[in-house]
């Protein structure tokens, strides 16, 4: 095979595989090097009571309260929440517990 010098006006169909990687190369992240962990989405204020482990009522004042608002994209009726974010927001330990003052007002007890 004849090696083909790659100029700025060379067609991407006369490249071979190895060609467009070597391309390509400078703008690849390599796999396993970036973000892997994805974002975990909940919907609706069932998403959001599963997630902080609530009722409905409750999770309707969390999200009326605009401590996890970030966190939560709504439009009309459909509500999507990044449960990640919104246990951050919240005051969610890294272990899983509530902070004391998420598990005040889970009790119902107001400031």
């Amino acid at each position: 095979m004849y090696k083909i010098n790659i100029v700025d006006s060379t067609p991407l169909a006369m490249l071979t595989v190895g060609q467009f990687r070597e391309v390509l190369a400078p703008y690849m992240v390599a796999a396993g090097t970036g973000q892997s962990k994805e974002r975990r989405f909940e919907y609706g204020l069932r998403g959001i009571a599963k997630t902080f482990d609530c009722s409905i009522p409750t999770a309707l004042r969390l999200k009326n309260s605009g401590k996890i608002d970030a966190a939560i994209s709504q439009i009309g009726r459909k509500i999507v929440i990044d449960a990640d974010l919104a246990l951050e927001l919240a005051g969610m330990k890294a272990n899983g517990e509530a902070s004391a003052e998420l598990k005040t007002e889970k009790r119902g007890v107001r400031k």
